[in-house]
């Protein structure tokens, strides 16, 4: 089933060892990857898709803070570079980003990057980006944001401006992921932002 996921078990020892909470961390998978909510700060309530431009990762989440979260990436397919069919691991990744805001803050700006080794900024070597190839991107929008911008070194960052999503309201973002060095695992670091004053 493309949106089925696994339930691992992490079991949380309370205060005093007296009792014990279990906590399910989610792994969603479809198409060729899998989608994890594990490194915390927030929950993945959805995916579906292959990954295709007419049929995208949409993936579901909610964010309870106003702080950076990140989702883990994994292949769970094998690897073909090129791939058009959305049922191996090609390079290629069309996603969408349903985002409710659950921070009790407006976001005013929302910035993803993407990271090859976790906390380490993506160097142009490592072949990951946010379509870098392309100047100007059909591939990235966002109905809540009007403007975007993308840095690529030393890092691979797409930050959309210009707009404000409140609580208890969606954010949806599109684009897509390249890797022309196809990897097992990769990062996708989430950082809504809030008025400063």
């Amino acid at each position: 089933m493309r949106s089925a996921f696994w339930i691992v078990g992490a079991l949380a020892i309370c205060d005093g060892g007296s009792a014990a909470a279990q906590e399910a961390v989610k792994r969603w998978e479809t198409g060729a990857y899998s989608f994890s909510d594990e490194l915390g700060g927030f929950r993945i309530t959805g995916v579906s898709g292959l990954g295709t431009k007419d049929d995208p990762i949409i993936i579901a989440e909610e964010l309870n803070s106003a702080s950076p979260v990140t989702i883990v990436i994994r292949t769970i397919k094998p690897i073909r570079p090129f791939d058009q069919s959305g049922l191996y691991a090609s390079g290629f990744l069309h996603v969408r980003i349903e985002a409710l805001n659950n921070s009790k803050l407006p976001w005013v700006e929302f910035e993803f990057e993407l990271q090859e080794h976790l906390h380490q900024a993506s160097i142009f070597g490592d072949g990951l980006s946010f379509d870098q190839r392309r100047t100007e991107s059909e591939n990235i929008s966002s109905p809540n944001f009007r403007e975007y911008s993308r840095d690529f070194e030393p890092y691979d960052r797409l930050l959309f401006r210009s707009g404000k999503v409140d609580h208890l309201e969606t954010a949806t973002f599109r684009f897509m992921v390249t890797d022309f060095t196809p990897r097992w695992e990769f990062f996708l670091s989430q950082d809504p932002r809030i008025p400063s004053s």
